[in-house]
């Protein structure tokens, strides 16, 4: 049958009609994936250096959107779930994207799904040397828990213009930063030193870092930090006590002791002896003694005159102090007396004060206790091959002193 060239357009219309709706319904209806944000700005990072941003993804179609694969040109990276992974209408998918810079300039870069870029990346590596540290990383040793150990680090500005540091973060337990007034600017070619200071909080290596940070919040220098906490050590010495017994004046006698550092190594740094008589040998100070480990040393007692002498040897360290009280007796090899006698005085008094000293100059020590009523005086105190000059006072009733008689000089073989 034939139509009538107006029936003919009317057809041909409704065909077109009904062709551009099912043409149109076909996207609306579709998955699709769309993110937030679409330009990932990472700004300047220092290479060798990493900086992470969040970037959310959405299905915002109304049937489900697998993903395959999810890429990152380099140098990103992106963090990946496990795939295939298929997201219902409306749902969301948050990822993180890292920026590992390797050389300098700019790093422009994308991520694609399933093959189709979707989030564009900006961002540029910047070379750590233009704010340089001296030294260039901090190492503390050992440090016992209780005491602080601080070292200097110096910076100085390398580039042509000036850095600022705004900020500062360090990590690591025990690491603390002093001396350091922020903002801080440096022109070309300034330096600035302030200390980093390391208190162990318990025993054991630490790793930490020292950043600085510029008004953008980008780490513009960085200074490792490593360190090791040491349990508080104690200084033991044995015997706590040394005798000696009678040593004839002029010689030396001997005697050992140990020292071991108990709970960690130990730094001795002096030794002292209270009494010149005694002396300790065998130890080359400071020196730092292992945890656990001992040492020896010598005490010699060497009499300088006849009678008790005791002392007290004492061992500084940086952990406590060490002590040994030590005694000993000096003999004569014969024994000597000196025996004194004097006319009396012509006026009345209570008894006699004797005098001895080593030199005729004096000084002169009084030898009894109280006035002696007799004239005459028996030093059994005396050492061989020594000369004492001897004086005598009257003290009268009331208990007043005379001044020193004439001088007699003693010589003893």
């Amino acid at each position: 049958m034939t139509l009538p060239q107006s029936v003919s357009k009317c057809v041909i219309f409704l065909v077109g009609a009904l062709l551009f709706a099912a043409a149109s319904q076909t996207p609306a209806t579709a998955a699709k994936l769309t993110a937030n944000p679409t330009i990932l700005r990472f700004g300047e990072v220092v290479v060798g250096q990493s900086e992470s941003l969040p970037v959310t993804v959405t299905n915002s179609g109304t049937t489900g959107f697998t993903i395959s694969t999810i890429t990152a040109s380099a140098p990103y990276s992106v963090s990946q779930p496990i795939l295939p992974l298929t997201l219902a209408p409306a749902q969301k998918l948050t990822l993180t994207v890292t920026f590992l810079p390797t050389l300098s300039g700019s790093d422009n870069g994308s991520i694609a799904f399933n093959g189709t870029a979707l989030i564009a990346l900006r961002g540029s590596g910047i070379t750590p040397k233009s704010l340089i540290p001296n030294p260039p990383s901090l190492n503390f040793g050992n440090v016992q828990i209780g005491n602080t150990a601080k070292l200097f680090v110096t910076l100085t500005n390398a580039k042509n213009g000036t850095i600022t540091v705004n900020n500062d973060v360090i990590s690591g337990a025990g690491f603390s930063v002093q001396g350091l007034a922020l903002p801080l600017s440096l022109s070309p070619g300034q330096s600035f030193t302030f200390t980093i200071s390391f208190s162990p909080q318990l025993a054991g290596p630490v790793t930490g870092s020292f950043q600085g940070l510029n008004p953008k919040n980008y780490t513009n220098v960085l200074i490792p930090l490593n360190a090791t906490g040491t349990a508080t050590g104690q200084l033991s010495l044995s015997p706590a006590s040394a005798a000696f017994g009678n040593v004839t004046v002029g010689s030396t006698a001997s005697q050992t002791g140990t020292l071991t550092a108990v709970g960690s190594s130990v730094t001795i740094t002096s030794d002292n002896s209270s009494s010149s008589e005694f002396s300790v040998s065998g130890m080359s100070l400071p020196m730092t003694i292992a945890a656990g480990q001992s040492v020896s040393y010598s005490v010699a007692f060497t009499p300088t005159s006849s009678g008790t002498a005791s002392g007290t040897l004492s061992f500084a360290s940086n952990a406590s102090t060490a002590s040994e009280f030590v005694t000993g007796s000096g003999v004569s090899a014969v024994q000597h007396t000196v025996n004194l006698n004097w006319n009396p005085s012509t006026s009345q008094v209570s008894g006699y004060n004797v005098y001895r000293a080593s030199a005729a100059s004096g000084p002169f020590a009084k030898l009894n206790s109280s006035p002696d009523p007799s004239t005459a005086f028996m030093d059994s105190t005396v050492a061989s091959a020594h000369t004492y000059y001897y004086v005598t006072t009257a003290v009268s009733s009331t208990g007043m002193e005379s001044s020193y008689s004439n001088q007699v000089q003693v010589s003893v073989p």
